[in-house]
């Protein structure tokens, strides 16, 4: 699957910004102010977003819900359902663009638009490009037991299980050699 620069910018801003909500009601929210969306936006090197307020923040937050939700779906007709709704309330308006030293690119956000409609629009075509090439199983949760968090599994063979191997995968294959060895000892 041919993944463009400005579809993959798309894919690891979606996947940043389901990762910011809390895994429990224990866990600080990422994005918890104004200032953490200023961030966010900055870090992303998300365009055409204007002066940030609450309202954005509120915003941003619902969408990273609904973003969640498709990681979540069961199958890939839920998941094009929920990009659907998503980008159609966004109010999509396609067009070719050559901004900051990039070649020409596709933004699906309307000028003018919010940031939670940008990101609607340009994080929710990137996902729905897995869906039309057959690849939403792609859309993945780490497996590791305390860990959560959304990837997009790029690897050629489809088998990335945790969403970094240095951390969580690490850590379970410690965990798992430990355990042989204890048992081995007994």
């Amino acid at each position: 699957m041919l993944i463009t620069h400005d579809t993959r910018c798309a894919l690891d801003t979606v996947v940043d910004l389901v990762n910011t909500s809390p895994e429990d009601d224990s866990a600080p929210d990422a994005l918890p102010d104004v200032a953490a969306l200023e961030e966010f936006v900055r870090t992303h090197e998300i365009s055409d977003v204007g002066v940030l307020s609450e309202f954005d923040l509120s915003a941003v937050r619902k969408i990273r819900g609904r973003f969640a939700g498709i990681f979540a779906a069961p199958d890939p007709r839920a998941a094009a359902g929920m990009i659907n709704e998503l980008v159609a309330a966004a109010g999509t308006t396609p067009r070719l663009t050559d901004h900051d030293g990039y070649d020409w690119h596709v933004h699906y956000f309307a000028p003018g638009a919010s940031v939670a409609d940008h990101l609607a629009a340009d994080c929710g075509m990137a996902l729905a490009f897995f869906v039309v090439a057959g690849e939403r199983e792609r859309l993945r949760r780490c497996e590791a037991p305390d860990c959560r968090r959304a990837f997009v599994d790029l690897s050629r063979n489809r088998s990335r299980r945790y969403c970094d191997s240095r951390t969580c995968g690490n850590r379970l294959h410690v965990a798992a050699y430990r355990a042989r060895r204890k048992e081995a000892a007994s």
